[in-house]
């Protein structure tokens, strides 16, 4: 494969960055675990990888030292594909779900949403919001 064609394959993706924000009494290991149930539930769609980022701090601007940095994870999906609602949709779900009072920051480039404990109705709108930006700007490049 030459660069160029490399870097075409590399152009079709886009990586989204979720920073799970555990419930402050887990430790450690208990957030490490929840975060590879969440992955875990993403796998079952049609994304192209679901990886628990290393060096969280530079993927997210957290600082490394962070503890929230253990619920880093970098999905990529296809910039064509129209899986990001329904990944979209299963965080939500999953907080839904979770009896304790977790966070998930979501990231793609610049753009950041946070998603918890907020009525139903409430994470719906911000999650069309983000989505209908996200997918305008695939559609004009």
């Amino acid at each position: 494969m030459t660069q160029d064609e490399s870097d075409g394959a590399s152009s079709s993706h886009v990586n989204v960055a979720l920073l799970l924000e555990g419930d402050p009494d887990l430790d450690s290991e208990q957030k490490d675990e929840l975060t590879r149930r969440l992955r875990k539930e993403i796998l079952q769609f049609d994304v192209d990888s679901v990886d628990l980022a290393k060096g969280a701090g530079d993927v997210t601007g957290a600082k490394v030292a962070d503890p929230v940095t253990l619920g880093a994870i970098i999905v990529a999906l296809s910039a064509s594909g129209g899986v990001l609602p329904t990944l979209l949709a299963t965080v939500r779900d999953w907080l839904r779900n979770s009896s304790k009072a977790h966070k998930v920051s979501i990231t793609i480039g610049d753009d950041t949403i946070e998603l918890d404990k907020a009525t139903a109705d409430q994470q719906q709108a911000l999650v069309d919001a983000y989505c209908r930006r996200h997918s305008r700007g695939r559609g004009q490049q």
